[in-house]
């Protein structure tokens, strides 16, 4: 049986959201990365930044061709943003102001109107 190359592989609606979601984790691994990194000066950290990062966009550009472009980039980046931020406020222990969790109920908003327009257009 012949392996089939990643020019080949079709996702479906669903699988792609799953693997969305796969990418999404690894964004913010390495964002989460950047910070333990303390600005380059500790290896593995560093290194894993580009690891984590390198894999997200491999997946987001599989999954691209399901959900497009426009869903892809503004889901990862959002719920990235969120993640990002609400790891910077529990692990990392910044202020949680009132305009940054305004701003992070946003961009949930956001995301939820992306989310129903990819399942409108397929």
């Amino acid at each position: 049986m012949e392996t089939p190359s990643l020019q080949t592989v079709t996702l479906s609606h669903t699988q792609a959201w799953a693997v969305l979601s796969g990418a999404i984790l690894l964004e913010v691994a390495g964002t989460t990365s950047m910070r333990l990194s303390d600005g380059f000066t500790r290896l593995t950290p560093s290194v894993m930044i580009f690891v984590f990062y390198a894999c997200s966009f491999a997946l987001n550009t599989l999954i691209i061709r399901t959900l497009g472009l426009s869903v892809v980039y503004g889901v990862w980046s959002g719920v990235g943003t969120v993640l990002t931020a609400l790891i910077g406020i529990y692990y990392f222990k910044e202020p949680a102001t009132a305009i940054k969790m305004a701003s992070i109920g946003l961009i949930v908003i956001g995301v939820m109107g992306l989310h129903s327009a990819s399942r409108v257009s397929s």
